[in-house]
């Protein structure tokens, strides 16, 4: 059996992001079936410099104009122009890269091929709101459902009703212009519509009432100002092909044949990890404990978190393996992983954390509470003090995200 469990977990979690990573997917799409003539290429998203790449690794000089937008810190040397625009929130650098998408969008011949690039975080990146809605009146409403606990599917079936972009606008943008339109799946299900908000896909839903419990008055009154959307049998879809070329199932099958390759038993874990982040950690950490030793278990999902009026340091991945590592406590046999694929956790650098039975004991003695943490969402500052944060820097991909857990094996003498 392998010694160095912690190191290897760590290197577990890097292949499963070297198997979504948004170069590798695009190249490999495109030399399989490369996009014909002179193309347009629109990328967005946290992984949107990385799937760049990958299309000029294949097209080259194919690519007469080009416009990227990711994260602010995301941002790589290209041959064409790299906005970097707010997330989480919309800011303005969001509604900016909105006006500059726009008036590229206008300036493609309408005979043209469009290439656009979607991965996680489109949502935020780029906006165009209606007249009505103003930024402060958006950033209110997004600071809301952040806070709230909603889900990342009722969070896309707000964003996407109050977009000029979203819920298929950008394909009315773009007819009569030929689509392809390669994705990088950060939600459950893989559901196009809620990938960065569906800008190029059909979405019925957006022609029924919102059906969200406990909206509050002032996001239910900017809601009537919903610009119109185009039908699902509006011919603008016809010439939109999409793709999606990563998702989290890939990622999690290349930690097990990561594991594998390391000398564990693996066990892929089928089910979604959702919910509240607190008590996925300490499920994930009970069912640790109770399982074989010597196997890495790989998870994977997106949990949320509750946050109190003045939130702490941290995100989901650190509040859930502050929970596990309390209920790890004193088992010196144990380790867990929680991690976003995209290299941060909630508005911080880390992209989560690797705690042990030592995690707890690690940060007390620096001073540290772990229940006063995770109640004030303060994770993070915890797991700095026990020194078990992970950072990675951008990833180039983002499949929501991943959890590893290994109890280990006790050689007999």
């Amino acid at each position: 059996m392998p010694t160095n469990h912690r190191e290897n977990l760590l290197k577990i979690f890097q292949s499963a992001l070297a198997a979504v990573n948004g170069r590798v997917c695009v190249r490999e799409r495109l030399k399989e079936r490369p996009l014909p003539g002179m193309v347009y290429m629109v990328a967005v998203g946290k992984a949107a410099c990385a799937m760049a790449q990958g299309a000029q690794d294949v097209m080259g000089d194919h690519i007469v104009d080009a416009l990227i937008i990711t994260k602010k810190g995301y941002a790589e040397s290209l041959p064409w122009p790299v906005l970097e625009a707010g997330h989480p929130l919309v800011d303005e650098t969001s509604l900016e890269a909105g006006r500059q998408l726009l008036a590229f969008v206008d300036r493609i011949p309408q005979d043209a091929s469009v290439l656009v690039l979607i991965s996680g975080g489109a949502s935020a990146l780029v906006e165009a709101l209606p007249p009505q809605i103003s930024l402060d009146q958006f950033q209110e409403i997004n600071r809301w459902i952040l806070g709230s606990g909603l889900d990342i599917n009722d969070y896309n079936r707000i964003r996407r009703r109050l977009s000029r972009l979203k819920g298929g606008r950008l394909a009315k943008l773009l007819y009569p212009r030929r689509v392809l339109c390669l994705v990088v799946s950060d939600v459950p299900g893989n559901d196009l519509r809620a990938i960065g908000s569906g800008p190029l896909v059909a979405d019925e839903d957006m022609r029924r009432p919102l059906a969200v419990r406990g909206l509050p008055d002032f996001i239910t009154e900017v809601l009537k100002h919903m610009p119109p959307a185009p039908a699902p049998d509006d011919a603008c879809f016809q010439n939109v092909k999409r793709e999606i070329v990563a998702t989290l199932d890939n990622a999690k099958s290349a930690a097990v044949e990561a594991a594998k390759g390391l000398g564990y038993q693996a066990m892929l874990e089928t089910g979604f990890i959702s919910g509240d982040a607190l008590e996925a950690g300490a499920r994930l950490a009970k069912k640790l404990l109770r399982s074989e030793p010597g196997t890495v278990h790989v998870w994977g999902g997106e949990t949320t978190v509750r946050l109190p009026g003045s939130p702490g340091r941290g995100g989901r991945n650190q509040s859930l393996a502050l929970a596990a590592a309390m209920m790890l406590q004193g088992h010196d046999d144990a380790w867990f992983l929680a991690a976003g694929t995209d290299g941060t956790d909630g508005p911080t650098d880390d992209a989560g954390a690797l705690v042990d039975g030592g995690t707890i004991t690690r940060g007390e003695q620096a001073g540290q509470n772990a229940k006063q943490a995770l109640a004030r969402a303060d994770a993070g500052n915890f797991l700095e003090a026990s020194g078990d944060l992970i950072q990675t820097g951008p990833t180039g991909t983002n499949v929501m995200d991943i959890m590893l857990g290994l109890l280990r094996r006790h050689e007999s003498t």
